[in-house]
This record gives structure tokens, C-alpha cells and sequence, in this order.
């Protein structure tokens, strides 16, 4: 299996299919992904609870790997996400990149970056047009 298909099972099993078993299957024990949250990586068990949490907030879910580069053990993908928020009819499209190192068929080492705040806003949970408002200097909250 190439790493760009193991990434894409990745995305199938624990986002799409929802199996918060698969987690396991893809982690290495003690391996944490930096860049989701801002105090630090998230493990394995962290994954457990923000998969569904994140999940409750769309239907429809897609999510494409639309360029990729491989060295050694590491790969890069930009990924795009595609969903519906979970209520109403709002579009979301979001994106990502991910950095990580496989080593045999585990993950033990991940770096993310993604759009959170364009994926907040289009759920409906910010304002629309949130990055313009805190680029002005407005305070949310």
C-alpha cells in the first residue's frame, strides 16, 4: 500500500466511516499530531472524542487529497474537506495540509494545519465574515 492510500483509508475508516477503533490501527502507541489544538498534540485518545464532536457538526462528508509529495517514510497531502452543516443547507468547504511520517503500518509522527475558521464559520458557529471582523480589530465573544 502506497502512503497516499493509507492516508486515504485514514481519512475513510476514522472520519468518513466514523470507527474510532481504526485510530488504534493507524497510531503508533505514545504518537501525537501537533498543530489540531493549540496546547499541543493529540493522541490517540484525543482523536476518540474530536472525531465525533467535529463529526456532529456536518452531514455529507468528503474529504479529497488533492496534491501529495513522498520522501522516505514522510508524506505531504493538501487535503480539501467538502460537507453540509449538519443543520441547514450551508456548503462547507474547508482545507488542510498534513505532514506525517509512516513507519511500517503506523503513524509516529503528524503535523496539521487547517482551516478551522473557515469550517467554524461556514457550520454557522462564527460570523460570516469572521476573519474580516478580527482582521478590523472586532472581538467575538
Amino acid at each position: 500500500m502506497t502512503k497516499v492510500e493509507f492516508l486515504r483509508n485514514w481519512y475513510r475508516q476514522v472520519w468518513i466511516e466514523a470507527d474510532p477503533d481504526a485510530v488504534d490501527r493507524y497510531f503508533a502507541p505514545r504518537t501525537g499530531a501537533d498543530g489540531l489544538m493549540p496546547d499541543g498534540q493529540v493522541g490517540p485518545e484525543d482523536f476518540k472524542a474530536l472525531v465525533p464532536a467535529l463529526l456532529a457538526l456536518v452531514r455529507n462528508l468528503e474529504i479529497s487529497i488533492d496534491r501529495t509529495m513522498e520522501m522516505g517514510d514522510w508524506l505531504w497531502a493538501q487535503i480539501s474537506v467538502h460537507a453540509v452543516a449538519a443543520e441547514g443547507t450551508q456548503p462547507i468547504c474547508a482545507a488542510g495540509q498534513v505532514m506525517m511520517r509512516i513507519e511500517g503500518d503506523k503513524i509516529t509522527e503528524a503535523y496539521n494545519c487547517f482551516d478551522f475558521l473557515t469550517f467554524f464559520a461556514q457550520t454557522g458557529l462564527l460570523p460570516e465574515d469572521a476573519l474580516l471582523l478580527l482582521l478590523s480589530g472586532e472581538r467575538m465573544g
